[in-house]
C-alpha cells in the first residue's frame, strides 16, 4: 500500500469530507459559495471585518480551484483571527474556521500535527456551546457538517501521525455523522458516496497497518461496491491495488496477480499508454519476477517491457519512474542469466541518469556498480577496475569513506587492484606519465646542431 503521506500529497485536490461549512456546501440549505470581488489598496484598508472576512474565505476558495496551496492556507490562518473577531461568542463559526484550516494543512500540506491542533479547538468549540445554549434547526445541520468534516480529517491526520485507535474511532464516528445527515437530506447521494469512500478507504488503509488483513480486504469491497454503484470504474483501479497489497503482503501472490491485472484492464481500457497502466504493469512485473513458479517468468518479462512503453511515452526516458522500472527491469534480466543485455541497458542509462540525478548521485552510482559488479564476473578487470573506481569516488563524495556502502565498494576496488593486468596497466601509466613530466634530453654530444664541433 502506497506510502499516506505521499498519497495525501499526490490526492491534494481530492475532499476529505463530503460537504463543508457553510461557505462551500452546496446542498442549497446554507449559503452559496460568495463571488470574489476586486478591491484596491484604500478601500481594502477601509474595509470593516466583515467584508475582510468574506474576502478572504472567497480568495481561499479560488487559490484552493487553482491548486495554489499555500496562498490558500494563508487565506484560511486570516479567515481564523477574522471570524474571532467578527463573530465573538459565536462558537459555530468559529469552529467552522478551524476545521476548514485544518483540512487545508492535512489535504494539501500532509501536516498532521497541524491539523489535530485545529481540530482540538474545533471539536472543544462546538462542545462548548452545545452545554450553554440549544441550537437552532439549521444550526444543528451546520454542527453535523462540522462535525463530520473534523471526525474525517482527525481520521486522516491520526493515520498520518502513526495514532492508529484514534484514526480508527474517528473514522466510525464520521460514518455515523454521515447517516444523520443524509437522512436530514442536507446532502445529496453522490455527495454520501463521496464521503463514504473516504471512510472505507481510511479505515482500509488503518487497518492493514494494524495487521488486520481481512478488515482491511472488507473495508476495499465496500468501496468496490460503492464505486460500481456510481460508475466510477476508474477510482477502482486505486482499491484493487491495495488489495493487491494486503494480500502480497500474505505472501497470497496468486490473488495479488488477479487484483493487479483487474486493475491493469481498467486503466488501459481508459488509456492505453498512460501513467497508471504503467505504474501497474510496473507492479504486476515485480511480483510475477518474484513468485516461485517458473511460468511467470515470461509473463513478468511482458510486463517489464509493456511498462517501460508506457511511461516513456507518458513521461519521458527522463522521468525517474521510467528510469526506476528499467533498473528493476534490468535486474530481472541479470537474475535471468541476461547479464550483456542488462549492462548493455544501464551504460546507455548513464546519460539520462546524469541528465536526471546529476554527476554526483546515487543513481549514477548504482549503475556504475551494477556494471562493475557484472564485468567482474565476465573477467573483464581493467575495465571492471576503472568502472568500480569511478563508482567509489562518487559513494566517498555522497557518503564519506567509513560509509558502508564505500566500504564495500572499496573492498572491491581493492581486489581488483591486486590483479596482475591490472598492476601491468597502473605500472605502464605511471612510467607514461614519468615521461611526460621529465622527457629524455640526448647527450650533447650526440646533438647534431652542437655549437661546439671541433
Amino acid at each position: 500500500m502506497e506510502d499516506d503521506q505521499a498519497e495525501i500529497k499526490e490526492r491534494n485536490h481530492s475532499s476529505t469530507a463530503s460537504i463543508e461549512s457553510n461557505e462551500s456546501t452546496n446542498s442549497g440549505r446554507f449559503s452559496d459559495r460568495p463571488t470574489e470581488v476586486k478591491y484596491e489598496g484604500d478601500e481594502f484598508l477601509m474595509m470593516p471585518p466583515e467584508e475582510k472576512l468574506k474576502h478572504f474565505s472567497c480568495r481561499a476558495q479560488t487559490n484552493e480551484d487553482n491548486q495554489k496551496f499555500d496562498a490558500c492556507i494563508r487565506d484560511l490562518v486570516r479567515c481564523v483571527a477574522l471570524t474571532q473577531l467578527v463573530c465573538g461568542e459565536k462558537q459555530l463559526k468559529l469552529a467552522q474556521a478551524h476545521a476548514r484550516l485544518a483540512k487545508a494543512y492535512f489535504q494539501f500540506k500532509g501536516w498532521g500535527l497541524q491539523a489535530l491542533e485545529h481540530l482540538a479547538v474545533a471539536k472543544e468549540l462546538l462542545l462548548f456551546r452545545s452545554s450553554v445554549s440549544a441550537y437552532s434547526e439549521d444550526e444543528k445541520l451546520e454542527v453535523l457538517a462540522c462535525r463530520l468534516s473534523v471526525h474525517l480529517t482527525k481520521g486522516g491526520a491520526s493515520l498520518l501521525t502513526d495514532n492508529l485507535e484514534e484514526a480508527v474511532s474517528s473514522f466510525q464516528e464520521a460514518d455515523k455523522v454521515l447517516m444523520e445527515l443524509y437522512q436530514h437530506g442536507v446532502m445529496n447521494l453522490e455527495e454520501k458516496i463521496k464521503a463514504q469512500l473516504d471512510i472505507t478507504s481510511g479505515l482500509c488503509r488503518v487497518y492493514a497497518r494494524q495487521n488486520r488483513p481481512e478488515e482491511a480486504l472488507s473495508q476495499c469491497e465496500k468501496s468496490l461496491d460503492l464505486l460500481k454503484n456510481c460508475n466510477k470504474h476508474e477510482r477502482m483501479c486505486a482499491v484493487y491495488k491495495d488489495m493487491a497489497t494486503i494480500e502480497q503482503d500474505r505472501d497470497h501472490l496468486d490473488k495479488a496477480i488477479d487484483y493487479l491485472s483487474k486493475a491493469h484492464t481498467i486503466a488501459v481500457s481508459h488509456s492505453p499508454e498512460g501513467l497508471e497502466g504503467a505504474q501497474i504493469s510496473h507492479s504486476l512485473a515485480m511480483i510475477l519476477s518474484a513468485a516461485p513458479d517458473q511460468h511467470h517468468s515470461e509473463t513478468a518479462r511482458h510486463y517489464f517491457e509493456r511498462s517501460l512503453r508506457a511511461y516513456r511515452n507518458s513521461v519521458g526516458p527522463l522521468d525517474p519512474a521510467f528510469l526506476a522500472a528499467q533498473d528493476d527491469f534490468c535486474r530481472y534480466l541479470l537474475i535471468n542469466g541476461q547479464q550483456e543485455k542488462c549492462v548493455e541497458i544501464q551504460r546507455a542509462s548513464l546519460e539520462s541518469k546524469i541528465s536526471t540525478f546529476g554527476d554526483l548521485s546515487s543513481e549514477v552510482a548504482e549503475t556504475l556498480q551494477l556494471i562493475g559488479s557484472v564485468e567482474m564476473t565476465e573477467g573483464r578487470v581493467n575495465q571492471a577496475h576503472r568502472t568500480m573506481t569511478k563508482c567509489l569516488d562518487i559513494h566517498n563524495m555522497l557518503y564519506g569513506p567509513q560509509h558502508k556502502k564505500s566500504k564495500a565498494v572499496q573492498k572491491a576496488v581493492n581486489m581488483l587492484s591486486r590483479a596482475p593486468e591490472v598492476v601491468k596497466r597502473q605500472q605502464q601509466r605511471r612510467r607514461q606519465t614519468k615521461l611526460d613530466t621529465f622527457p629524455v634530453i640526448p647527450p650533447s654530444g650526440e646533438n647534431d646542431n652542437s655549437t661546439f664541433d671541433a
